[in-house]
């Protein structure tokens, strides 16, 4: 197929544009410096031009803090954006795939969230990428949103290189949240399930996260425990007790369930412990 995807400089973009060209689809990677997709002009130009088969749109501010100290920056590139990339597809006769956030959430719920809760952000990053997701299916009927969540892999910024690098700067003890829970994706899992989500043109709000929920303080141990360290290095640490204190607001529980997405025939994704035990052979064998 021909796929346009936009964010394909970020971790997730970057495996997405790979998976792809190894299928054989002709794939068309857009960043921000070759398109602006809070510019209505320039999304619509570029989507109606080419007529892809399939957009997938990865572009996001994810910087949940910044999100806070510019909510005017987070609304443009996550809800008028996705506005943008909506109209363009459906112009253009393009099926959408969206990527939103665990973050719609507010994390009062006890146990997992399905796609069929009601979203109650608390953040403006939140706040944004629900906003984005209304677009999407407002604009474009028949589009796909996929949630997901805690996204590492081998490019960009995440918190595994992070726990890494730390570990990594002494000995010093590492201290992690443990109060807020969620499931850890992996974009070499993830990439490769958004793709098959665009080739079946499946609507609607989709879950996609590995299987498994941990604590940030539980996930850091793992970490550890994947480079042959001593995971007693980590210790736990509550929100509130965090210096400064972060700008956002944090759910306390965002794990995801893929209820939706295995009733349109998808097998969950696996365990984490797999992706990330291969993700930090990767990174340490650079």
């Amino acid at each position: 197929m021909k796929v346009l995807i936009t964010g394909a400089g970020g971790q997730l973009g970057i495996e997405l544009v790979a998976t792809c060209t190894e299928a054989g689809d002709d794939v068309i990677a857009t960043d921000r410096q070759t398109l602006d997709v809070s510019s209505r002009d320039e999304v619509l130009g570029v989507v109606t031009t080419i007529q892809p088969d399939v957009v997938v749109h990865t572009a996001a501010m994810t910087a949940v803090d910044a999100c806070e100290d510019d909510p005017a920056a987070a609304y443009r590139s996550n809800a008028l954006a996705a506005r943008h990339v909506a109209e363009a597809c459906r112009l253009a006769g393009s099926h959408l795939v969206g990527v939103s956030t665990d973050y719609v959430f507010d994390g009062t719920k006890h146990g997992a969230y399905v796609e069929f809760d009601a979203p109650n952000p608390q953040s403006v990053y939140g706040r944004s990428k629900l906003a984005g997701e209304i677009e999407v299916f407002r604009g474009c009927p028949g589009a796909a949103v996929v949630r997901t969540s805690w996204v590492s892999g081998f490019h960009g910024s995440n918190v595994v290189k992070t726990i890494l690098r730390l570990v990594g700067s002494g000995d010093q003890p590492l201290a992690f949240v443990d109060d807020q829970v969620g499931c850890p994706t992996f974009t070499s899992d993830l990439a490769p399930l958004l793709r098959r989500i665009a080739v079946s043109r499946v609507p609607g709000v989709l879950h996609a996260t590995n299987a498994r929920a941990v604590s940030w303080y539980e996930l850091a141990r793992e970490v550890l425990g994947a480079a042959g360290l001593d995971p007693a290095r980590v210790q736990p640490i509550r929100t509130a007790d965090l210096v400064p204190p972060r700008p956002a607001p944090r759910p306390a529980n965002s794990a995801l369930d893929g209820l939706a997405l295995r009733g349109a025939g998808f097998d969950p994704l696996p365990d984490f412990s797999g992706p990330l035990a291969r993700l930090v052979k990767e990174l340490k064998d650079v």
